[in-house]
Order: structure tokens, then C-alpha cells, then sequence
């Protein structure tokens, strides 16, 4: 059966609570922070929001529901998405279905997470079973490992070089020296990400995120609504998601997107070399790298070659991550999976922070989570125009 389009649903709102290397603010603090801006964007009140979305690796025991009574909000419908980098995402398409059907008006789409000096150790010790038994056995814990494993495995499979890791974390931090909430503001050169101290071999320091505490928030809703209430917005042409993607390749060399671009693609009526921006998740370079591939602007392999032909600064041929990504910004936990559509929207209503590209009226964004060991299980992306 044909999956229907997202015809009538747009995204507003962006918004972005700035973000601290650590804070001893909980969770919902950031949470509701976000809220509240998306609120005060739309010119709404509590009662009038209807839908609810919210991501968080910190929230502890706790759920979005529990997040509707400390926020005081009444939503008749209410998700929480707890897939890490590819839960903003997720949670878009189901909110725009919810929206397309009349079960709820709009949805603020949230995601927040604080860090404590300790909180990603402690997020990391217990982050899944089967990360647990297959990691820590061999003397580590985290992600640094299973990344170093896939960074590896790409750079021996298809004859990648650390030069084509850091050209993407150097036009990074070229974009981020223009955003206002980015936490990485010193110039990076590719001399000083050669340079930069092991972390688990063959990644350096410049190829692994630095947690922080923020939030990031977006509204769905119908284009009607937003039209009446005079709120720039950008329409959803097309998303996809995939769960443990080619579970029989021994160690990822592909992500979800590569079964489902051509859907992606289709549905938004252009091919991948037609957009303006490139949105995607990049906890690690190397994931940056699969998702150009999977997504089909290059073949499987190819994207060290493809990237070296392009200029992805703001004012480039191919503007990515034009915030500066988490890998200059930072990465607030689940809010990570978010940066990328707040972005976006602001991209393509005339609204960026940092470096506005040139008459951008389209965007690709994907996210990517849920690390367990030798893979990530969730993708997911989305088609974005003016």
C-alpha cells in the first residue's frame, strides 16, 4: 500500500534553549524551558496546546506524562520517544499523522536533557543490556568504542583517511563561529584536528561530541492554523524511519536510510542533489558519512570522495550542518536528534542565527540513535521545504 503524503502539516516554532557544559537544573527544567518558548512563539496559552512530544535520556524514571503534570499541560495527545539522535524525527512523522487526523490541532515537539559533572558516565554504565554484555567486557563503556569499531571498519573497507573525518569537523566549526549557542568557538584547523589526542583509536577528540545540557523544541501543526496566526513555517514533504536496518551485515556499514531513500526522494517529488541544505546527525563523523550514502547523494563507499569535491560551509556548494552540528554546538543529549530540524526550519523561513544560506527553500535532515554495540538501530529522515 502507498504511504500517504503529509500534505496540510507544517513546522514552526523553533527554539533552542541555550546550551551550559553542565548544569545541576533537572531534565524538566529544560524541558519546560522549550515549552514555554514554543508557547510564547505561537502566541498560545497551555489549555489551547493539544499534543505533546518529549525526548530525554535524563528524565530518570520518569515519562512524558509525568513531564504534563510538573509542566501543567493537559495534552489530548501524547508520545515519548525514547530513540535517542533519531527520536526528533520519529516524533515529527508521528506528530504530523496525529495532526493529518484530527487528534490533536498542534504538538510541541520537545527535547531536553541536562549533564551533570557525572551524568554521562552514569547514562553510559546503564545505556542497554546488550551494549553492557558486549562492551564492557573488553575493558570499556560508552560509545567511543563501538564508533572507533565502525570508524575502523569503514576506513579499511572503503580506504577512508582521517583527512576526510576532519574535513567535515572543520567546515563544522567554520559554521558554528557564526551561531550563538554553539559551545565550541575556537577555530579548528585540519593541522589542529590532526594533532588532536586519541581517544579510542582511530578517533581523535575532535570526532567525539561533548555532552552538555539544552533543550531544542519545534510546533506541528496544519497549514491553516499557522497561516491565521501569521507564524512562518516550513511544510513536511516527506519522512521515513527505520528500526535494525541490514541486521546481517557484521559491523555497520549502512544505516536505515539506504532501504528507504528512494521512498523519501519520491514522495517529495526531487531528487537528493536538488536541495539547498544538508541536515544530518553527527555524534561521529563516520555517521555523517553513511547518511550521505544512505540517503544517495554518493554510493555506498563513496562519500570520502564525494565530500572532498564539495564545500559544506554555509556559504559552500553543499551547506551542512550549518549551525556547526553537534560536533561544534554540542550534544544535549536527545535534544541532539532535534538541532537539526530547528535548524533547518529557521534555514528556510529567512530566521538563522548563525550564516543564513543563500535562498535555501529545501532540506534534508536525518537523525541516527540508539547505539548498542557494533550498530545503530533507529534512522530516520525528513524532506523539508519553503
Amino acid at each position: 500500500m502507498r504511504r500517504a503524503g503529509y500534505d496540510g502539516v507544517v513546522l514552526a516554532c523553533p527554539i533552542t534553549v541555550p546550551y551550559a557544559r553542565h548544569s545541576a537544573r533537572p531534565a524538566p527544567w529544560w524541558i519546560g524551558r522549550a515549552l514555554d518558548g514554543v508557547l510564547r512563539a505561537a502566541g498560545m496559552q497551555k489549555p489551547q496546546l493539544d499534543g505533546f512530544a518529549c525526548s530525554s535520556f535524563t528524565l530518570g524514571t520518569d515519562s512524558a506524562v509525568a513531564i504534563t503534570q510538573h509542566l501543567g499541560i493537559s495534552p489530548r495527545w501524547l508520545d515519548h520517544v525514547p530513540m535517542g539522535g533519531a527520536s526528533g524525527l520519529v516524533a515529527l512523522r508521528r506528530a504530523a499523522r496525529a495532526v493529518q487526523a484530527g487528534d490533536a490541532d498542534a504538538v510541541a515537539v520537545v527535547a531536553g536533557d541536562t549533564n551533570a559533572p557525572d551524568s554521562f558516565r552514569r547514562l553510559v554504565s546503564g545505556f542497554s543490556r546488550f551494549s553492557t554484555d558486549a562492551v564492557y567486557p573488553y575493558g570499556a563503556g560508552g560509545p567511543n568504542l563501538s564508533f572507533a569499531l565502525i570508524t575502523d571498519a569503514y576506513m579499511r573497507r572503503f580506504g577512508a583517511r582521517r583527512e576526510d573525518f576532519g574535513r567535515i569537523c572543520v567546515a563544522q566549526r567554520a559554521n558554528a563561529l557564526a551561531y550563538p549557542y554553539a559551545l565550541q568557538k575556537k577555530p579548528l584547523g585540519m593541522a589542529d584536528y590532526l594533532a588532536a589526542r586519541p581517544i579510542a583509536d582511530p578517533l581523535v577528540l575532535f570526532d567525539c561530541v561533548m555532552p552538555c545540557a539544552g533543550a531544542e523544541a519545534f510546533l506541528v501543526l496544519r497549514e491553516a492554523d499557522a497561516r491565521a496566526a501569521r507564524l512562518r513555517y516550513v511544510h513536511l514533504a516527506s519522512a521515513i524511519e527505520r528500526h535494525n536496518a541490514f541486521p546481517e551485515d557484521d559491523v555497520q556499514l549502512r544505516g536505515g536510510w539506504a532501504a528507504d531513500a528512494h521512498e523519501l526522494w519520491a514522495m517529495a517529488g526531487t531528487p537528493a542533489d536538488a536541495v539547498d541544505i544538508v541536515e544530518t546527525y553527527d555524534d561521529y563523523p563516520v555517521i555523517v558519512m553513511l547518511q550521505f550514502e544512505g540517503l544517495g547523494f554518493c554510493a555506498p563507499g563513496e562519500a570520502p570522495s564525494f565530500l572532498r569535491g564539495k564545500d559544506l560551509t554555509c556559504s559552500g556548494d553543499m551547506p551542512h550542518n550549518t549551525s556547526g552540528g553537534q560536533l561544534s554546538v554540542g550534544q544535549a543529549g536527545a535534544a541532539g536528534g532535534h538541532l537539526g530540524i530547528v535548524e533547518a526550519i529557521r534555514q528556510l523561513t529567512g530566521a538563522a542565527l548563525g550564516v543564513q544560506v543563500a535562498k535555501a527553500s529545501s532540506a534534508v535532515v536525518s537523525g541516527f540513535g540508539m547505539i548498542n554495540y557494533d550498530r545503530g538501530l533507529c534512522s530516520a529522515a525528513a524532506v523539508l521545504t519553503a
